[in-house]
């Protein structure tokens, strides 16, 4: 693990990467590098989400700068900006339903090779996939969903890189942080090992790559 600043953010992530962001509706969102990734105008990111926030929050901001050349999320509604780019062809979104993005990430860090959920059965949702009888009952076969970097944001880390997350923070980062090649986490402050106990301890340090620490630029 190691730390490193704003600055640094440009010469890890790089345009046309695909990245994992964590938060739901812009809570538990790494706004800062959120922030270096506007400012240093990285586009044509795949960005796999909850949802695309708000247009003046989180992953929202990154749409109406237009980084964003694909999002794979479980809903658009509260972003208009998102929506127009849509309709328009400005950007592509993939919505999976929310359970079953998480499902999907989850399946991608532990090593499985899809999940089966009857989501979506005889909807659109259900064209082009394979399906599967267990029983009477028919699922879908949801692939596994990985990226190349994680963009996660926790409460503290202890100086080996764990992490723990507060409240609402704890819906995606986690999962997204098992399922990505590179783990940058924006954290509010580290702190010495043996601080966090153990219990509270989300994200092993053996994951995370980077941490940046928030107003470290």
């Amino acid at each position: 693990m190691k730390t490193i600043t704003r600055k640094e953010l440009p010469e890890i992530v790089r345009p046309g990467s695909s990245t994992m962001i964590g938060g739901f509706l812009g809570c538990g969102t790494p706004d800062e590098i959120i922030d270096e990734l506007i400012v240093s105008r990285i586009g044509g990111l795949t960005v796999i989400a909850n949802d695309t926030a708000f247009p003046d929050r989180g992953i929202g901001r990154l749409v109406v700068n237009r980084l964003v050349s694909r999002a794979i999320v479980s809903h658009i509604g509260t972003n208009p900006e998102t929506q127009r780019q849509m309709i328009e062809g400005e950007i592509e979104v993939e919505l999976v339903p929310q359970g079953t993005l998480a499902e999907r990430v989850r399946a991608r860090g532990v090593g499985l090779g899809g999940i089966l959920t009857p989501t979506g059965v005889g909807t659109v949702v259900e064209e082009g996939k394979e399906t599967i009888v267990v029983g009477e009952q028919k699922y879908l076969l949801e692939l596994p969903i990985g990226a190349e970097f994680a963009l996660i944001k926790a409460k503290r880390a202890d100086y080996c890189g764990n992490l723990s997350y507060s409240l609402t923070a704890r819906n995606f980062n986690p999962l997204m942080a098992m399922a990505a090649e590179c783990v940058i986490a924006e954290v509010e402050e580290i702190v010495p090992v043996g601080s966090i106990s153990p219990e509270e301890i989300n994200t092993p340090g053996v994951i995370v790559d980077y941490i940046l620490v928030r107003g470290c630029r």
